[in-house]
């Protein structure tokens, strides 16, 4: 009730402080300016006595708040115990590195220290929403502090069977002595016995992590939705990030380079190693930029997607891939908004294939390799490709194993070339002379030989006779029309090797 009074008693005082203010003010203005105002200095002399007054005010109600005791908080002694525990739990649960004897100068091996604090942020518990088998770990956070940090061997969970886990911020390093054969972030099972997948939902961010040519960069074994976001990985000598098994691995904002070069390296025909290695299914690689490897992406796995990659790891003149789908019959891939900068596309037998808005520069092309033959629902539409004026085909064709005998649904049509040499499964042709045989070669266009599945033409003359006319030969990619009396007459024709006709 007093600590009431006193608020009001307050509010009146500072009311009446604001009414004496608008008076007097506008008694000077029927006056003249402040300065001429005859009672200046009584009225400022009043405005610091009622100020004074309300400071002592509030000086009286701050010390009746301490004597009563209202805002002492208890002594520890008083608190229940089930209390200091729910204070405890409800901490952020935040591990910082350098609390752990991390270096963040990078000088000395940093190994145990990081990796105690990893098995620390392994040791909390929250709700089980994550799949069977996989402990919420409730989203611990590992910081790197923005250090950098020396390693000898690879940073690990515990065990497998964690889920809900940050690392982020910093920078690792590979010892002289770091495993050749390891990476410098494992999310693999180790030892012990494994649930159906590894891990889930463990995001590493904002981190740059230095190979040394020690090995690679991170590995994702038989895990589900991980996030790899806005990292920097460098000096691999065999995968930057390396994806087997699980799926739904997402690659975002990411930069890989074996060596640090900007293109036109001296030494890119030595580049080797390959920056993303994908043996699993239904993952994301998202504007991720890839500037030195040997091999951009290698794909073993089905339904990844592909959208904002520019490669330029290695020209395909000097032997490089920016994407190789090395998965015959089963691609189920999708490559869009790409760029393929020098180094261009390998498909192995590709079924269920698309590749859109994308854009070739410096003769890059794509190349489709025959193992058992097989073509089957693959789109190649509406691409740039710029090229030298060399003469090279913009798609093309490896039957050194076989030729492709099992073509349908392939679409290779609506591409924009420039100093390249056009190929596509759909192709349009117009001859016109006097006579009664019209042939077109359309071989130097079409993708597949000999293989022309739908003709669609038509004759017109300013003849007054209607000549009988019938398609007569489509042999070797040729289309023959005649007709039964000589006319002057334009043909138009169009094929295609689409497939995927229907009769009734």
């Amino acid at each position: 009730m007093a600590r009431n009074n006193a608020a009001t008693l307050v509010f009146f005082i500072l009311g009446l402080a604001t009414l004496l203010q608008i008076h007097v003010s506008a008694h000077n203005s029927r006056l003249g300016r402040p300065d001429q105002f005859s009672s200046s200095a009584i009225y400022h002399e009043q405005v610091r006595h009622l100020e004074s007054f309300k400071a002592s005010l509030v000086r009286r109600d701050h010390h009746h708040h301490k004597v009563s005791g209202s805002a002492i908080p208890p002594s520890p002694s008083s608190v229940p115990l089930g209390a200091i525990e729910a204070a405890a739990a409800s901490t952020p649960h935040v591990y910082r590195v350098t609390n752990y004897g991390a270096d963040p100068s990078g000088k000395s091996d940093s190994s145990e220290a990081l990796n105690k604090a990893i098995s620390d942020a392994c040791k909390n518990s929250s709700d089980g929403v994550l799949m069977s088998g996989i402990t919420n770990l409730g989203g611990p956070q590992i910081d790197l502090e923005g250090g950098t940090y020396l390693i000898s061997k690879p940073l690990r969970l515990p065990a497998p069977g964690f889920g809900n886990l940050l690392i982020h911020g910093g920078s690792l390093r590979a010892s002289d002595d770091f495993p050749a054969n390891g990476y410098l972030i494992e999310l693999s099972p180790g030892s012990g016995p494994a649930p159906a997948y590894n891990y889930e939902y463990i995001t590493l961010r904002d981190m740059l992590l230095d190979s040394n040519y020690r090995g690679g960069g991170i590995s994702v074994i038989n895990s589900l939705r991980t996030s790899i976001d806005n990292c920097f990985i460098t000096h691999f000598n065999t995968t930057g990030i390396f994806v087997q098994g699980g799926h739904e691995t997402y690659i975002r904002n990411c930069f890989l380079g074996q060596h640090i070069t900007a293109g036109g390296d001296p030494g890119e025909k030595a580049f080797s190693g390959t920056a993303i290695n994908l043996s699993s299914n239904d993952n994301a690689v998202t504007d991720v930029v890839i500037f030195s490897a040997a091999v951009g992406i290698m794909v073993s796995g089905q339904a990844n997607t592909f959208n904002g990659v520019h490669c330029y790891n290695k020209a395909t003149g000097f032997g490089g891939t920016g994407i190789y789908l090395k998965l015959p019959g089963l691609t189920q891939t999708r490559i869009v908004n790409s760029y393929m900068d020098y180094t261009g596309i390998v498909a192995e037998d590709p079924v269920q294939l698309i590749i859109s808005s994308s854009f070739f520069l410096g003769d890059a092309f794509i190349l489709l390799k025959s193992v058992n033959g097989v073509a089957n629902g693959v789109n190649i539409v509406d691409n740039m490709f710029s090229g030298s004026d060399s003469g090279v085909e913009i798609v093309q064709l490896d039957q050194s194993e076989g030729p492709f005998q099992k073509v349908d649904q392939v679409v290779v049509d609506r591409n924009n070339v420039n100093g390249m040499k056009v190929k596509a499964t759909v192709a349009r042709g117009e001859v016109q002379g006097n006579g009664s045989t019209w042939a077109i070669d359309f071989n130097p266009v079409l993708l597949f030989p000999n293989m022309i599945k739908h003709v669609q033409y038509s004759l017109s003359t300013a003849d007054s006779a209607l000549p009988t006319h019938a398609l007569r030969n489509v042999s070797d990619n040729r289309v023959v029309i005649q007709s039964d009396v000589h006319v002057p007459a334009n043909v138009f024709i169009t094929v295609d090797q689409w497939g995927s006709s229907f009769s009734t």
